[in-house]
């Protein structure tokens, strides 16, 4: 029998039962669209969960530090192994190599400190000393999800005299009372925001100076005693201290630290550019550490290298570790987070499979009561000449046929029913101040598979009307009444 008869017999045999047909179709399409908003809920949650926690730039970054400052089990095994080999220093050679590395985009240390910020809360009023830590943040940072909100703007380039403050910090300094209220605004207002932005704070710290290095107008003032002391320290440990001042302008505000606060052990309060934080050369607690280690250039306590993207981070990582030095990257403790979306995808889609399987015995009924209404058509169709293979195909198609129709139905309802509840649940995050996000993704695979998914199924489910309705007699059939 040919295509083009089959197709036309079946979809004859479609219309004379339309309303069991159609609401055979329907089942079907319940099926595939409840697979599809399943799943299409699960892959909408990974690309979430990817785009925050990627523009956090936790993923992309690898922290390194000097194995001799931070040693693993493997770094201090492998000490034991190899007591001769000295470990390298995390120093300018070193960022400069990690600098070539195929994939990354920049390398800069973490800078972070206490020091002690001087302000006065209305313009003209004397300054009051604040003891707060201070960190250091790349131009990269911009990007980060926490600026969404940045009350203010970022800093003007890398090594501008400004500064950025978070929320609880700023009023601090506004002298705000805290309103442990519900409810209360976390925001600062237009007004406080006014007396905050524009205004210079100073931050007063320790600068680091090596022992060949000329003394300052402000030493050279402070008197022959503490220029001896100095030299003596500059001789003894291998750079001196001289106390200085910098002017920051605060240009804006932000409610959280970015990266998640997980560059440091405590929570930075002001952040600066890191390319001034660097020119100020400012005495950090780690140096004590690297006070009599011979190096060449700067010696670092910790680097921090950012990766094109988190494809690139496992390879540096690996091509850090071989140079000698101790690596970490968020990657190495969320290891099952892929694994953990994969079984989430898994479960909703048994789930969502569940109506499908239903729909299921929908065809073998609908199919086997037209088996039994058309006994007579197919007897007469094989003393014609019809064979069982025939009879075969016409069932499948028809099973086919339903399957194409209530695949693409249930497609397009399970796209509705993800922006529906996609927009309803905007709503509910709109009015409690959050930002809108995108819950649902419908990627063109997921399309193609559940037309294909519903079309073997049917074709599965004809499998046993069509096996019978080939091994009709057909002198039995042309008996049936």
């Amino acid at each position: 029998m040919k295509a083009y008869d089959l197709a036309e017999l079946a979809v004859r045999n479609l219309r004379e039962a339309m309303l069991r047909n159609a609401l055979t179709t329907m089942g079907i399409s319940v099926g595939v669209a409840s697979l599809v908003a399943m799943l299409s809920l699960g892959i909408g949650l990974q690309k979430l969960a990817g785009r925050q926690l990627g523009r956090s730039g936790l993923f992309d970054t690898i922290i390194v530090n000097s194995r001799q400052d931070f040693r693993s089990r493997e770094d201090r095994q492998e000490s034991r192994n190899a007591q001769t080999r000295g470990f390298k220093t995390l120093d300018d050679t070193a960022r400069a190599a990690f600098q070539k590395l195929p994939g990354v985009v920049e390398v800069y240390p973490d800078i972070r400190l206490m020091a002690e910020l001087r302000y006065a809360a209305k313009p003209g009023g004397e300054e009051r000393p604040h003891f707060s830590m201070i960190a250091a943040l790349p131009s990269s940072a911009k990007t980060s999800e926490v600026f969404d909100e940045l009350q203010g703007r970022f800093f003007s380039s890398g090594d501008a005299s400004e500064a950025i403050v978070l929320g609880e910090f700023a009023r601090e300094l506004l002298e705000i009372p805290e309103d442990t209220k519900p409810g209360a605004p976390k925001k600062l207002t237009d007004a406080q925001l006014g007396d905050l932005l524009g205004r210079e704070i100073t931050l007063r710290y320790a600068e680091r100076k090596s022992p060949d290095a000329a003394p300052s107008a402000a030493s050279s003032s402070s008197g022959a005693r503490t220029e001896a002391a100095a030299a003596v320290a500059g001789d003894a440990f291998g750079f001196s201290v001289e106390r200085k001042e910098q002017k920051l302008k605060i240009v804006g505000v932000v409610e959280s630290e970015p990266y998640g606060g997980m560059r440091g052990g405590s929570r930075g309060r002001l952040f600066l550019p890191t390319q001034l934080a660097e020119s100020l050369n400012m005495v950090q607690p780690t140096d004590l550490r690297t006070l009599m280690r011979p190096t060449k250039g700067k010696a670092y306590f910790t680097l921090v290298v950012r990766a094109e993207s988190s494809s690139r981070v496992k390879a540096a990582q690996e091509a850090i570790k071989q140079m000698g030095f101790s690596t970490f990257s968020i990657l190495d403790a969320s290891k099952g987070l892929n694994r953990f979306f994969t079984f989430l995808d898994l479960f909703l889609g048994i789930f969502g499979s569940l109506a499908l399987a239903v729909a299921s015995l929908g065809i073998v009924n609908t199919l086997v009561m037209a088996l039994l209404e058309r006994r007579r058509e197919i007897g007469i169709m094989k003393a014609l000449g019809a064979s069982d293979l025939d009879v075969k195909q016409l069932f499948f198609v028809e099973a086919g046929a339903m399957g194409v129709l209530g695949g693409a139905l249930g497609v397009t309802l399970g796209w509705v029913i993800g922006r529906v509840i996609n927009f309803g649940a905007n709503l509910y995050l709109e009015r409690n101040d959050m930002t809108p996000e995108n819950f649902w993704y419908v990627p063109w695979w997921l399309v193609a598979g559940a037309l294909g998914f519903s079309v073997l199924v049917s074709l599965v489910s004809g499998l046993y009307p069509a096996s019978r309705a080939a091994r009709l007699d057909p002198v039995q059939a042309l008996r049936h009444d």
